[in-house]
């Protein structure tokens, strides 16, 4: 009951947000954006009745960027190596400043960026941003430290291989993409990690061209008071000198034809069915990119017709999870089916192919195209109660952009769609040459 009254709550004090920002369009909060002259863009959300601050430093820099041979894996690497600190606050320094603030501090590594935060009491701002600003500019490691962490980082790849879907995941892009820097996962090709202790005098150049400000958006959120903020960005991140090299990624050919692969799982562990098809990039204005978002829940979510099949009256599929995503670059539109037997992977691949021809050929009731529509602005806004949930739910969009206004014109082209618009979309993705299929078994 509590949580009901909770989530009533704050639907009301959403719309009461929403009236008193409505010149932001739909994100319900009043934002501001900086720059500074050295290209270092800063978001600031002020957020009333709590004392917190989540900041969020975003690094416009992936797995997407290793484009150069052999060095897969350096902007996760970096991920690990940013915690090493630097000589003014060494990272036993840096951990111990962060316990006393009683901060939340971590990070991650995704295709398209990597993102470092921080969730503290308000009243530390200046305090974090000395700490992220002296990072960011003065990283330093010595060769042993390097050699160290690398060794670190490929446990962590030996270790993600007990889970079949790390062994799926790096099957479907190394099959799906030939050129094209999606080819790898986020952690990297094997032989490149096994490598990178070698790579000590690359991964300073790495640092030096990707770790700059044209190329990073600070995102910071809520108990902040948005001048004086600004100030001490100025102070703290203004003698931030640029040069951010953009990487030489080569596009992606247009697939010619279907790729089929089986992979073998060495464990035991339910059949897994992989059915990709090529993406294009994110545009929020671009309405087919909008309706192929809705499109991945229509067809395959947990209120398609095809789940209610294959997982509740069947019961042929334990799980059925579409991955209909946004990247920098196009990639992947995925559905994921993990199957009760062996035997009903051919029936459960022609039941997925039913509902991708019943899409581009009828049109989904406007109804219930109406209820995903709401559904969709809904799950977004009542993530946005927290300080971390508004920047951790914002993340991607403006990794993606440099420009919260994305979120703005991507509900306003949702809002537009029409049952058309969708069938357009899955006549568009769901080409069969431009199909990838990985089916992965267990040995055991």
């Amino acid at each position: 009951m509590k949580r009901v009254w909770f989530i009533s709550m704050f639907i009301m004090l959403l719309g009461g947000v929403w009236m008193n920002a409505a010149a932001n369009g739909f994100f319900p909060y009043k934002y501001e954006t900086y720059q500074l002259p050295n290209g270092l863009k800063a978001i600031l959300i002020p957020m009333e009745g709590t004392e917190l601050i989540a900041y969020y430093s975003i690094v416009r820099t992936g797995s997407r960027d290793e484009w150069e041979p052999g060095k897969s894996g350096f902007a996760h690497f970096f991920e690990h190596m940013m915690f090493r600190g630097t000589k003014r606050y060494p990272a036993d320094v840096y951990d111990k400043m962060v316990t006393e603030m009683g901060a939340d501090a971590n990070a991650y590594t995704t295709d398209d960026y990597t993102c470092y935060y921080m969730v503290t009491p308000g009243e530390y701002l200046e305090k974090v941003m000395d700490l992220e600003s002296d990072r960011f500019q003065n990283l330093f490691y010595d060769e042993l430290a390097f050699k160290t962490e690398a060794g670190a980082v490929y446990g962590e790849y030996r270790k993600s291989r007990v889970s079949p879907w790390s062994v799926l995941y790096e099957a479907l892009l190394n099959t799906a993409f030939n050129k094209h820097t999606y080819k790898h996962t986020t952690i990297g090709f094997e032989e490149d990690i096994k490598a990178m202790p070698e790579g000590y005098e690359y991964s300073k150049s790495f640092f030096k061209r990707y770790y700059r400000p044209e190329n990073v958006v600070l995102l910071i959120v809520g108990n902040i008071d948005v001048a004086k903020t600004k100030a001490l960005i100025q102070k703290y991140y203004g003698n931030w000198q640029p040069g951010y090299v953009p990487p030489k990624i080569t596009p992606e050919p247009e697939q010619q034809g279907e790729r089929v692969k089986e992979v073998t799982y060495h464990g035991k562990t339910l059949p897994i069915l992989a059915v990709a098809y090529k993406g294009d990039a994110f545009d929020p204005a671009n309405k087919m990119v909008a309706a192929s978002y809705l499109l991945g829940n229509l067809a395959f979510g947990q209120t398609s017709d095809l789940y209610k099949q294959l997982v509740i009256r069947e019961q042929k599929v334990q799980a059925l999870e579409p991955d209909f995503g946004f990247n920098r670059d196009p990639k992947l539109l995925t559905i994921f089916a993990m199957v009760k037997r062996e035997e009903d992977i051919p029936a459960v691949q022609n039941a997925i192919d039913a509902t991708v021809e019943k899409f581009k050929t009828e049109l989904v009731p406007a109804e219930k195209l109406e209820r995903e529509k709401k559904h969709t602005r809904y799950a977004f806004l009542m993530n946005l109660d927290t300080p971390a949930k508004v920047a951790g739910n914002l993340a991607r969009l403006i990794a993606l952009t440099a420009d919260l206004n994305a979120v703005n014109i991507l509900y306003d082209t949702i809002a537009q769609l029409t049952p058309e618009d969708i069938r357009a979309a899955a006549r568009h993705y769901f080409v069969q040459k431009h199909r990838t299929i990985i089916i992965l078994k267990g040995d055991q």
